[in-house]
């Protein structure tokens, strides 16, 4: 399978950097073809512009290369630390630019303005992987765990993703080596599960 991983976070070495490694050699020791976007590292630019909303519009080639490859991949996996209840700016602005009409999702002919889409997206399967500083129970009761609507329902069902799976590590600030082994397990083995050889 074509798997692309798509890894936000700033700091070289941090514990998504270890998620991501992780779950690549999971996903390459399977045999999957793995595509990793750390969009950090790229420089990758998250402006949305005016001139790029619409479905047929140009945009310049490195969003142009993420399109292709996230239309054609057959699974995706999202690293990224749970910032205010979101993904960083970084990440949202792959979502805006990459996640667009014509390659993610369409409107259909006789829509007229309530945004139903069909999801174009070919993954039979997306992974979504979080870091936080928050307790589970904490993030559930007062905030409502934004993080899972906001995947699920809002961006990869929409795209036609069937199979939406979420974890959340945390609270890595205070975390042991002994935790962040298990943490790393606990990925590679949803990985092998979710994308089996």
């Amino acid at each position: 399978m074509r798997i692309s991983i798509i890894l936000a976070h700033p700091r070289q070495g941090s514990f998504n950097h270890a998620i991501a490694a992780k779950v690549r050699a999971a996903l390459e020791k399977s045999g999957h073809a793995v595509s990793l976007h750390d969009l950090y590292a790229e420089g990758f630019d998250p402006i949305l512009t005016d001139a790029e909303i619409a479905a047929s519009a140009g945009v310049p080639p490195q969003i142009d290369a993420h399109c292709r490859e996230i239309a054609a991949a057959e699974g995706i996996v999202v690293i990224h630390p749970n910032w205010w209840g979101q993904p960083p700016a970084i990440l949202k602005g792959w979502i805006d630019r990459v996640l667009r009409a014509g390659v993610a999702y369409r409107f259909s002919e006789d829509d007229s303005g309530e945004g139903v889409p069909e999801g174009l997206l070919k993954a039979s399967c997306a992974l979504v992987f979080n870091t936080t500083n928050t307790e589970k129970d904490r993030e559930i009761e007062v905030f409502g765990d934004p993080l899972e609507t906001l995947w699920k329902n809002c961006i990869l069902r929409y795209c036609g993703v069937g199979r939406v799976e979420r974890r959340s590590y945390g609270v890595v600030v205070t975390s042991t080596p002994e935790e962040r082994a298990a943490w790393l397990e606990d990925a590679a083995s949803l990985v092998r599960k979710a994308f089996p050889a």
